[in-house]
């Protein structure tokens, strides 16, 4: 039985013409569940020097959630930074480039001048795109480069030499421009290996030699394909595709990538698969996000890389319960609490640990320190044996409590949640108490650890009024006294029904102009109530004045009733401020609390493709 994949000298690989595609129908029936083949055929681990993450969380990430804001993408960035960024582990973050939203986002990450990760774009193969790279003064793009006669005669209508002849033409331009490409082998585990990818390797080698510059190739298992087992088939088998490219088409370590999928449950062995088989770079999201079932997950990659290699200093795992943190409250995405790593249950049992014995048992349960290491208590299961101190630890872990606010076991309060407990067990409970059974007890005999209802709402809204207010501060300018020096407020109102008011003053508080809604104005007494505010009006005992002019910032209001309408409002107001940065004047809305919260869906989306601002 062969040991070690036959090596070829690339010279002499030429591209197999067919005339139909081979779709590999012994393998990828369609009809049945997908083969996996074996042909006899192994190669030995060769692990990677170096081992890299690129990260590919606002390129694919992105297809698989609602999409994040700009500053959401830069603080997603600042953390990917924190996390591997300063050791050169997580070498490079790609980037969509066609909206003026990505483009915003790129700049602004740019601007952060890291050495890693590297900001990397991303287009389609088609030379229009790579005139926007280049225009965007990008270093290096990764191109949509698909292998499998699945994609080339089935989705693009072309024949393999079209392919090949198509993707040479785009690298060699790249190159011309002084662009590293990428390119990524979409689809490579349904591909013809040897009849097109390694011909095409190869030629790419030739092109980045004799240009000075890198030529990178990214594999992509685009369906989640890909199997870890030694002796597989091609073009299944990662390890076989990992030494086909490096052995045969020359392609160094460095230059490869492994981007998988997880349709079949095999995202993260197969990206550690590569590695040990000297592909150099996994490429991965946060959290696994990506097209249908995900990508790699970053945080899980950090981890298995200090497994193997031992380099504790390469990372900071502790920013993965941070970057989790963020996901759950910033972009409220729910982790499923059994989720690896970062889920509320990751590390607990429920063999019914009591906190009295932790210290003492910690290690039997725990994986690792999850303290040291992720920053992280070892949480507990609530069953019958936890006891009053399992409920105040719960509590307070749960509800991360700070100091000043936590509860003991002798708290009244948790002595009621327990003789609930306790008394369901009594009656024949046999299961432990889920997390939301827990906060459903703790709402109920503890609800001042919880803010209101209204608070929460009021939360919500704030967040939306903010981003629209500060929108239309940016290119607002005080220019006089009277409507028609600001045109662009009953159109910007008619646009945000859920704005009862809007208005500008100067520094000394006088009114300069305003605009009300429709429903205001149609209505004979909110007209009239309006009509008590003419321009001029002095508002320096305002709050919502006084504010912005102490300190330059945004100010939101606590939900009250408008004297005007009757409805619950919140008012936001920001400083207006002129080139120089000098505050000019102030700007102000009176947001109404029911209509906004209808919108909240379409606003969040649209917040996300980027508002249009006021002229």
């Amino acid at each position: 039985m062969p040991l070690l994949h036959p090596t070829r000298n690339p010279a002499f690989m030429a591209i197999k013409e067919n005339a139909a595609p081979e779709l590999f129908r012994d393998m990828f029936p369609y009809t049945k569940i997908s083969r996996v083949t074996f042909d006899g055929i192994y190669v030995e681990p060769r692990p990677a020097s170096p081992m890299f993450i690129t990260d590919t969380t606002f390129r694919d990430g992105q297809q698989a959630r609602p999409p994040y804001t700009v500053a959401q993408i830069v603080r997603l960035y600042e953390m990917l930074h924190e996390l591997g960024g300063r050791s050169g582990l997580v070498r490079a973050s790609e980037f969509f480039m066609y909206s003026e939203k990505d483009r915003k986002a790129i700049e602004a990450c740019q601007a952060l001048d890291y050495s890693f990760p590297k900001v990397t774009g991303w287009i389609r193969a088609a030379m229009e795109d790579l005139h926007l790279a280049k225009d965007m003064e990008f270093k290096e793009v990764g191109m949509l480069t698909s292998v499998s006669d699945y994609h080339i005669f089935l989705k693009l209508n072309w024949n393999r030499r079209q392919a090949f002849d198509h993707y040479i033409a785009m690298a060699t331009q790249a190159l011309e421009w002084g662009i590293t490409p990428r390119c990524h082998f979409e689809d490579v585990t349904r591909a013809d290996v040897q009849g097109f990818c390694l011909p095409l390797a190869a030629k790419l080698m030739e092109l980045g030699q004799a240009s000075g510059l890198p030529v990178k190739i990214r594999l992509c298992d685009t369906m989640g394909y890909g199997v870890p087992y030694p002796g597989a088939a091609l073009p299944r088998s990662v390890p076989r595709l990992v030494r086909a490219f490096t052995d045969e088409a020359g392609v160094p370590g460095e230059c490869l990538e492994w981007h998988g999928h997880n349709d079949l449950h095999k995202v993260l062995i197969n990206g550690t698969t590569a590695w040990l088989y000297g592909c150099g770079g996994v490429n991965c999201t946060l959290m696994g996000f990506g097209e249908r079932t995900g990508n790699s997950p970053l945080e899980a990659m950090i981890i298995e890389y200090i497994s193997l290699t031992g380099d504790d200093n390469a990372a900071n795992p502790k920013v993965i319960s941070t970057i989790a943190r963020y996901f759950e409250t910033d972009l409220d995405y729910r982790i499923p609490d059994n989720y690896p790593l970062v889920g509320r249950d990751f590390n607990a049992t429920s063999a019914g640990i009591h906190v009295d014995g932790l210290a003492k048992n910690e290690e039997i349960y725990n994986i690792f320190d999850t303290n040291a290491i992720l920053g992280r208590d070892v949480p507990i299961i609530i069953t019958d044996k936890s006891g009053r101190a399992g409920v105040a630890y719960w509590l307070n872990q749960h509800l991360n409590l700070e100091p000043d606010k936590r509860v003991s076991k002798t708290h009244p309060a948790v002595g009621m949640i327990y003789n609930r407990i306790m008394a369901s067990y009594e009656r024949g409970r046999n299961t432990s108490y889920s997390n939301k059974e827990m906060l459903t007890l703790a709402k109920r005999y503890m609800p001042g650890l919880f803010p209101s209802e209204l608070r929460r709402l009021r939360d919500i809204a704030a967040n939306l009024a903010k981003n629209i207010m500060l929108h239309v501060a940016d290119k607002c300018e005080v220019r006089g006294e009277g409507s028609e020096f600001y045109p662009w407020m009953p159109g910007f109102l008619a646009e945000n029904p859920f704005i009862q008011y809007i208005y500008i003053t100067n520094t000394k508080a006088r009114l300069l102009g305003m605009a009300i809604s429709d429903m205001a104005y149609q209505n004979e007494t909110y007209r009239e109530n309006y009509s008590r505010l003419p321009l001029g009006f002095d508002f320096s005992k305002r709050e919502w004045f006084i504010n912005p002019m102490r300190d330059g910032g945004l100010h939101i209001s606590d939900i009250y009733q408008s004297q005007m309408t009757g409805k619950l409002i919140l008012t936001v107001s920001t400083a207006i401020t002129d080139n120089n940065d000098e505050i000019t004047g102030v700007l102000g809305a009176d947001i109404e609390l029911e209509e906004l919260l209808l919108q909240a869906d379409a606003l969040e989306a649209e917040e996300a493709n980027g508002r249009e601002q006021p002229k």
